[in-house]
């Protein structure tokens, strides 16, 4: 038996859902399945029930008891060793950008955790451009931003997570009685946008994405931070901004843009020569598909 596979187990035996239990450990459901197969074959003996509902065997129920038990007698070994040779514990500087989903760095930490056992996670924000100057400066280990962004051939990049994009305006804005917008709708209101040198790459993009879909909004004077652009428009009843639908607050209204959704991705980047334990144990697990968190569910 593999610690592994019985990481696994302990997991689905906790969430009793093959889905829930893949997503909190970062694998697909098929192959938790399989992992379990496996397992039940070397222990000769089925530890679930599987049908409308999960359940545990009297030998899964045994084995999740113990199982605890030798899953946490590992981690302990492993930070024994560790303090017993000098090692500090392994550190993930995160760099994050600024307003990005507040389950994001929470599921990248748990990935971290569950990957290297005793892994710190320590978050460094600041703006895209920022976060891509510590990334050369070697101050953070892995770096999220906002897709599209040009850095240099020594730093990879890939997508982790997206978020749909919308209009956000004032309660009382003319606009907010409407429960969908048309193109027609904007084209007379004021746009807010955060300033250009923090993201070059997503506010050209942004731009482009709006004149393409025929919304013709005129760009604000006003040059404002996400965080900024949220405490002023309450007050505004001429103009709007782009926000994510969990922006929302007393006093404003989301609504999504007309036509296909605009999604915003959302990147890890770090250094192609990165040999740093837990940055590669993250790449390495990371699904596929990106992370998903409670508005994708």
């Amino acid at each position: 038996m593999e610690l592994r596979q019985l990481r696994y187990f302990v997991v689905l035996a906790e969430e009793l859902h093959f889905g829930r239990a893949a997503d909190r450990l970062f694998i697909t459901t098929p192959t938790l399945s399989q992992q379990l197969k496996v397992l039940e074959r070397e222990l000769g003996t089925p530890l679930v029930q599987r049908g409308r509902r999960t359940e545990l065997t009297p030998a899964g129920a045994a084995l999740l008891v113990s199982g605890r038990e030798v899953l946490r007698a590992a981690d302990e070994a492993v930070r024994s060793a560790r303090r017993a040779g000098g090692v500090d514990a392994p550190r993930l500087r995160l760099g994050l950008v600024n307003g990005a989903p507040p389950w994001l760095p929470i599921r990248l930490g748990e990935l971290a955790e569950t990957t290297v056992p005793g892994a710190r996670t320590v978050l460094i924000s600041g703006t895209t451009t920022e976060q891509a100057q510590a990334l050369a400066a070697g101050t953070v280990d892995l770096a999220l931003l906002r897709a599209p962004v040009r850095l240099p051939a020594a730093f990879a990049q890939r997508p982790v997570a997206a978020e749909e994009l919308g209009i956000l305006m004032a309660a009382t804005h003319p606009l907010a009685a409407r429960p969908a917008l048309a193109a027609g709708d904007l084209g007379d209101h004021e746009l807010i946008l955060f300033p250009r040198d923090v993201a070059p790459g997503l506010h050209d993009s942004l731009l482009g994405e709006l004149h393409g879909r025929g919304l013709r909004m005129r760009l604000s004077d006003s040059v404002l931070g996400h965080a900024q652009m949220v405490s002023v428009l309450p007050s505004r009843n001429d103009a709007v901004g782009l926000s994510s639908a969990r922006a929302g607050r007393p006093g404003l209204v989301w609504r999504a843009l007309p036509g296909d959704p605009l999604i915003v991705t959302y990147i890890a980047a770090w250094a192609r020569d990165s040999r740093h334990p837990v940055v590669r144990a993250v790449l390495d697990t990371l699904p596929a598909g990106g992370l998903t968190g409670p508005l994708d569910s």
